[in-house]
Parts: C-alpha cells; sequence; structure tokens
C-alpha cells in the first residue's frame, strides 16, 4: 500500500518546495495536484526540483481540455525533469465542465479517453523507439512528427498514466490503456466491489492483462477528530463534499447500488437553487458511514485497512488528524495492509 498526499489546498506556489520538502520528510510515498481552480502541472516542477524520492501525481489533470500531443509534451518534460518520479493522471470531467468552462466538445467520453491514452502512447512510440507517427482515430489523428519536434531530453521513456472512472464504460477503458486506475472518492465498497472491479476486470482481459498490471489510487473521506468540535466540524464538511458529488447526475449509479437513487434527484433539485448547507443535512449516518470511515483517530487506520485493503494499491490520506511526529507510525500501519 502507497499513501499519498495532496497540495489542493496550496495556492501560492512559493509554498510548494517547503511542503514538498516535508511530505518527503514525513514518509508519503506520493504527492497530488488536482486541475480544481488552478493548472495541476506547475506545481509539479517544482516539487520535482526539490525532492528526490517522491512520486508525483495529478489526479486529475482535464484530458479533453487538451489534446494527446500537449498533453505527451508535459508528460515528457515532467517524467525527464523529475527522473522517472511522474505519473500522469487524467479524468473526463463532465459535459457542462468540457462545453462551457472549457469551450470543447464532448461525446462518447469513454471510447475518447481510450482513444486519448492510446493516441499518447503512440506519441511516445515515435518519440522513444522512433516508429513513424501515423496515429488515425475518430477523435484525434497525428501523422506528423519531425526531428525539431522530437523531443531528446527523457532517458526515463514515457510517465504512467492513470485514468479517472466511475460508470462500468470508462473503468472498462482504464483495465484496456491504462497503468493504474484513479478511483473517486465519492464511491463505496459495495459499489467498487459489485460494479468497478467486473468493469475492470473485463476491460483487462480486453488487453491480456491481469490485476497486477494496474495500481488502483483511492481518495478516501475519513471522519474524525481529538474533540466533539473538530469532530463535527469533520462530520459537515464531508456530509456536504458527499452531498455535492451526490448531486452529479453521472454519480448516481453509487446511490443505486444502495439503494438511494432518488437522493441523487433532490440534491441535484437543491444544488440548482444554491443550498449547499441543506444539501449537506440530507446526508445522514447510514450514507456517510458508507462513504468515509467513521472512527476516533487511533482507530482510522485499522478501519481503512478493514475496508480498502486488499482491494486497493495505494491511497490518498493526509493524516493531517496526526501530529506529524506521528503521521510515520500511522502510514507503517496502513502500508501493511
Amino acid at each position: 500500500m502507497k499513501i499519498d498526499s495532496g497540495l489542493m489546498g496550496v495556492s501560492d506556489l512559493q509554498e510548494i518546495p517547503a511542503q514538498v520538502r516535508r511530505l518527503e520528510a514525513e514518509g508519503f510515498d506520493g504527492m497530488v495536484t488536482a486541475e480544481i481552480s488552478s493548472d495541476p502541472f506547475l506545481p509539479l516542477v517544482l516539487a520535482a526540483e526539490h525532492s528526490e524520492r517522491i512520486e508525483l501525481m495529478t489526479s486529475i489533470a482535464v484530458a479533453f481540455a487538451r489534446n494527446p500531443m500537449t498533453l505527451a509534451n508535459i508528460g515528457n518534460d515532467l517524467q525527464a525533469y523529475s527522473k522517472g518520479r511522474f505519473v500522469l493522471g487524467l479524468g473526463s470531467q463532465i459535459k457542462p465542465h468540457i462545453t462551457k468552462r472549457f469551450s470543447q466538445p464532448w461525446s462518447r467520453p469513454a471510447a475518447r479517453m481510450r482513444e486519448f491514452v492510446l493516441a499518447m502512447r503512440a506519441i511516445w512510440d515515435c518519440w522513444y523507439e522512433g516508429t513513424p507517427l501515423d496515429f488515425r482515430g475518430d477523435f484525434y489523428s497525428h501523422t506528423l512528427m519531425t526531428p525539431m519536434f522530437t523531443p531528446t531530453n527523457n532517458p526515463y521513456g514515457p510517465p504512467r498514466v492513470v485514468v479517472a472512472a466511475v460508470g462500468p464504460k470508462m473503468t472498462e477503458v482504464v483495465g484496456e490503456v491504462a497503468d493504474g486506475m484513479l478511483v473517486h472518492a465519492f464511491t463505496t465498497e459495495k459499489y467498487l466491489r459489485e460494479v468497478t472491479l467486473p468493469a475492470l476486470e473485463k476491460g483487462l482481459k480486453t488487453s491480456g492483462r491481469d490485476r497486477a498490471a494496474l495500481e488502483l489510487c483511492l481518495p478516501c473521506f475519513i471522519v474524525t477528530g481529538q474533540d466533539e468540535t473538530h469532530w463535527e466540524a469533520a462530520r459537515q464538511s464531508t456530509a456536504k463534499q458527499i452531498a455535492f458529488y451526490g448531486s452529479t447526475p453521472a454519480y448516481r449509479p453509487v446511490l443505486e447500488v444502495h439503494g438511494w437513487g432518488e437522493l441523487q434527484s433532490e440534491l441535484n433539485t437543491l444544488s440548482k437553487r444554491g443550498e449547499w448547507d441543506a444539501m449537506g443535512e440530507r446526508i445522514g449516518d447510514d450514507i456517510l458511514e458508507q462513504f468515509a470511515v467513521v472512527a476516533e483517530p487511533s482507530k482510522v487506520v485499522s478501519a481503512l485497512r478493514s475496508r480498502w485493503g486488499g482491494l486497493v494499491d495505494r491511497m490518498l490520506c493526509t493524516f493531517d488528524f496526526v501530529a506529524a511526529a506521528d503521521r510515520r507510525d500511522y502510514m507503517e500501519e496502513l502500508r501493511g495492509a
């Protein structure tokens, strides 16, 4: 089990060097950025410069806001600068963001993602293996590459590519073409076992690989606290985040596995009214405990191991509820899963 920490709350690039040095010193295996309110790649340039061991991952960069050639270039440069420690995590986002926020086309996201990854791999094969570039697909076409545009700065080869998925179609694509899967935080053990893993196995069978070929990465919700005030604050913020995800129509199947499908419609209506507090109040303890580990600080690790041990290969878990001096011990216990 690998343990990652995130840089999602760091908005000032000047803070990155100190943060990554701290995370590496505390024993984390990876640090993760996300494309939320800032670029996901720029922090990793600084992180690569100021670290030696820790893996550097985007979770996620929005694939469909870009094209395979631009991400092939970015992936190459970060892989070279980090000396082989970069992991390119991609996600499709949802239609409204792609069409209205990024002004890009949207159609058949699973098929488009499959082709996107294959196109990047064709570009990298051209650069690193000398294979003529002749990729022709339904969404992307790459047929021109001259020596002037061929990178020569990367002896480490292409970065690993991990893809975010929720539904079975995208999950199957992961099994076909990716090196790993970014499991959405809005998932449950039941959904992972009954929907995700079977779809993943179907994709792996198509590609002629087995489960060991993939790394499953999971960001986990944790509700805990050293006292009642901190506990309640963690509960409320987590419930609001779960409610926000639950309002998304594309994520309704996760709720339906538990018989909570109608909750998605209710949350979606409240979101359109901007009633964010009311949305969080709809997440009762029964729902919260399916999506989050709810435990006292001393019991969090055992709860994580009980739920996810043997199912996922790495977790995004900041351990911010533990004193810095104790985090390494907690991580070593979790790695035992």
